[in-house]
């Protein structure tokens, strides 16, 4: 264990937030968290929960979700915006909280935050649409019509590599829908949880309506899927846990929508502005140190403007800066961990093993400020095939595979062999082969002369075979996956009839 920089009097013990208190683990126990650019300098101390702690949390939203549901969903939108507000007045505070914790330049910590309060506003909007439909009946004097109910007590289940974004755009959904809830953040980046908690308590979220539970997802997420009362989970994570998290979900009759991996590819062809194309892809590869469900990990390059194309490539990239993300100018900063680091020069060992050639980067880096933090390289591996597990594993990690391809047709398939798809995109000025590629790729989001990074609040976000499971994310999707549509048939004859009913 590193020896922490700060004194313990510069140190908090951050607690779980149950029922509108901010309470220890039942456990007695906490875990500590520290930067990733800076090792040994400790962020704080957070609650080691266990499924005891969880099961408090969910009878404390259980016994809050009548209430909230009954609120006027534009009355539950007053505390979204308001939430918003607060976010935007910390928006600084927290932004450096996520680069300290997670390590990513604050520019990117800064978009992040951003996004975060586009989905706030996004969902508050939604407490005045929140739609349902009439619809003429096939009998005489019957109005019939759908509504919308809240599931009741959901978990959100979110990752370490947008630990802003990714909860905002699970909660603020829920909240509007009228669910209470129980967050479990990852385990390695909780401080930005208690910020975000922090946000929607002051905007007045009632008691037991939003619960925060730290610790090992183990315990805590057994316990949130195993409860009864929880009707719904919304999971951002590994494909690995993500599927089981969705079949023993659904072997107990519960709604889970998972968000997980992807291998996400670029189809670069002859007629495509290089320059263009090159500015997306090294920032889709090794911005946010390659730490993103859509960071670009595939090149698909065609014969005609493959050599250009890598010698510029590697140009870029050798211009790139790698540091602390708090410092001015930083392109690449630290991976997320010590565990992160190795996985990502594991899987660099393998490329060079398996045969493909190292064509830039692969070290891990050491002296000065390196020995600080966990750093890698930009990475960029050619003569790769298909086949390889760098070509096929999701590695998280800014390191880039590079593949020739004949034709459109050929680049097609080698962006679809993989079992992910995620984002995907297409650089070129033919309209017609742009149509084919969007027809023909297994992405659940295709970009056209842009990165794969990202999507627009008011969209769905997710991906096709192994990259999700369940209903979208963002945009109406996010209200059809919070919320059961309740059909209504209103008989408003005077009189009794003879009906024919066949269901």
């Amino acid at each position: 264990m590193p020896t922490p920089n700060s004194s313990p009097s510069d140190v908090r013990t951050h607690n779980n937030f149950i029922n509108g208190q901010w309470t220890p683990s039942d456990s007695g126990r906490t875990y500590s968290v520290y930067n990733p650019a800076h090792k040994n300098t400790l962020l704080g101390h957070f609650q080691l929960s266990n499924p005891e702690d969880t099961l408090r949390a969910v009878a404390a939203a259980a016994e809050a979700a009548a209430g909230w549901a009954d609120t006027p969903a534009p009355v539950r939108a007053q505390v979204l915006f308001r939430a918003l507000e607060i976010m935007e007045r910390r928006s600084d505070e927290i932004a450096r909280t996520i680069t300290e914790e997670e390590g990513k330049p604050l520019p990117d910590a800064r978009g992040e935050v951003k996004r975060a309060m586009n989905i706030m506003e996004y969902a508050a909007g939604e407490g005045r649409r929140m739609f349902g439909y009439t619809t003429p009946s096939e009998l005489p004097n019957t109005v019939a019509y759908t509504v919308r109910r809240p599931l009741g007590v959901v978990g959100i289940i979110t990752p370490w590599n947008f630990p802003i974004a990714i909860p905002a755009w699970k909660m603020a959904p829920a909240l509007i829908c009228g669910n209470a809830m129980i967050f479990k953040p990852a385990s390695s980046t909780p401080l930005c949880a208690v910020k975000l908690t922090e946000v929607f308590e002051e905007a007045g979220v009632p008691p037991g309506v939003l619960n925060l539970i730290t610790g090992p997802g183990g315990s805590v997420g057994n316990a949130l899927v195993e409860s009864p009362d929880v009707t719904g989970i919304s999971f951002t994570g590994s494909t690995e846990i993500g599927t089981e998290l969705y079949t023993r979900g659904a072997s107990l009759l519960k709604k889970v929508q998972a968000e997980m991996g992807g291998k996400n590819a670029v189809i670069l062809l002859a007629d495509a502005d290089l320059d263009k194309a090159l500015g997306g892809i090294v920032q889709g590869a090794f911005g946010s140190t390659g730490q993103r469900c859509t960071a670009t990990s595939r090149v698909i390059v065609e014969d005609g403007v493959y050599d250009q194309f890598m010698e510029e490539l590697i140009e870029r990239t050798s211009k790139l800066t790698i540091g602390d993300g708090l410092d001015e100018g930083i392109d690449v900063s630290p991976l997320s961990s010590e565990s992160q680091q190795r996985t990502v020069s594991d899987y660099i060992t393998a490329g060079r093993d398996e045969g493909a050639t190292l064509a830039f980067g692969g070290r891990t880096l050491h002296g000065g400020i390196y020995d600080e933090g966990w750093y890698v390289e930009p990475t960029i591996f050619t003569d790769v095939d298909p086949e390889m597990r760098i070509a096929r594993e999701e590695i998280f990690g800014p390191v880039l595979t590079v593949f020739r391809a004949r034709d459109l047709d050929h680049a097609v398939e080698i962006s679809n062999s993989v079992k992910f798809g995620l984002s995907s995109s297409v650089y070129t000025r033919d309209i017609p082969r742009a149509f084919r590629y969007i027809n023909t790729v297994d992405a659940g989001m295709v970009h056209v002369n842009a990165p794969t990074l990202g999507g627009e609040v008011h969209l769905p976000f997710g991906g096709l075979k192994a990259s999700g499971v369940g209903q979208r994310e963002q945009g109406v999707e996010a209200v059809d996956f919070f919320s059961e549509v309740i059909t209504v048939y209103i008989d408003y004859a005077d009189e009794a009839r003879a009906q024919a009913r066949f269901i």
